[in-house]
């Protein structure tokens, strides 16, 4: 993968912000190799996403900084400009279910994922073994209603330790404390085994059967206070028949959830995901 500097930019819709961003790129020199342009035309809303090589901007990235603030005012862009050779740091969440945490760890392990694990924090210490085998962090911390406070008060002292700048629910089966989801709004991405909004909170695949629904799904977003309710960064679905039973369904749904959850993972790590309100335009590649 080549070394690149992605610009991210979303601000009010008007007459020209490609021709300023454009004339700016060029002006340091810098080669564009990926350009996403979306205007949310019934929001008046633009957004963009570019990635520039990193060798060919004249004068580094800092540099480049400090000589587009004067763009993003005059438009009043919310931009940012983030380095490709400095992949975020991640912290998983796990409990006792392993599909989501293993896809993830072989992806990183492979090179797949464009990212740095940097430790995975469970409420059971099922996956111990697995994880270490990675050479990974595991932290055990037991999660119940009498030490839930203390429980999540070492949880975040751990993601600030190893930095992280992203925390992945991998099936962690606990709701963050609205604190936590507060602190980290933007940075917490979130599996949920159903093609919300339908079926939200727990025995989702319950509710399908109940229902008698012939397509099943995942949801990968990022969670907020409300339960089930965060900006949704990806989804697929499955069909299904009414030949299938629940634990068909769990067996075909694990399939797509750690699928939708890689999917959106690497979304959020390249800077392709724009929140707006409580929606997202995502860039995919």
């Amino acid at each position: 993968m080549s070394h690149v500097y992605r610009l991210v930019i979303s601000c009010p819709d008007q007459v020209g912000i490609v021709a300023a961003v454009a004339q700016y790129i060029a002006e340091q020199g810098g080669t564009i190799v990926e350009a996403n342009h979306h205007t949310d035309q019934a929001n008046g809303w633009f957004f963009m996403r570019h990635e520039i090589l990193a060798d060919s901007l004249s004068g580094g990235l800092e540099a480049f900084s400090e000589g587009f603030e004067a763009i993003g005012k005059a438009f009043e862009m919310q931009w940012y400009v983030s380095d490709s050779a400095k992949p975020k740091k991640i912290a998983l969440f796990a409990s006792k279910e392993s599909h989501c945490l293993a896809d993830l760890l072989h992806r990183w392990h492979e090179d797949e994922l464009p990212g740095e694990v940097v430790c995975v924090i469970a409420n059971h210490d099922d996956l111990r073994s697995m994880v270490e085998w990675y050479r990974i962090p595991f932290h055990h911390i037991p999660v119940t209603p009498e030490s839930k406070p203390q429980a999540f008060s070492e949880t975040e002292q751990l993601v600030e330790q190893y930095g992280a700048e992203v925390i992945v629910l991998a099936r962690y089966m606990q709701i963050l404390p609205p604190q936590m989801c507060s602190d980290y709004s933007g940075q917490v991405i979130n599996i949920h085994h159903s093609f919300l909004p339908s079926f939200v909170g727990a025995r989702p695949y319950h509710q399908a059967s109940e229902r008698g629904v012939k397509l099943i799904g995942a949801t990968c977003h990022y969670v907020t206070e409300v339960l089930d309710a965060g900006p949704i960064i990806e989804q697929d679905v499955i069909r299904i028949t009414h030949s299938h039973t629940i634990d068909d369904m769990k067996r075909l749904g694990r399939d797509v959830e750690k699928t939708v959850l890689a999917r959106g993972l690497r979304y959020h790590l390249e800077d392709r995901v724009l929140i707006h309100g409580n929606k997202t335009v995502v860039f995919a590649d």
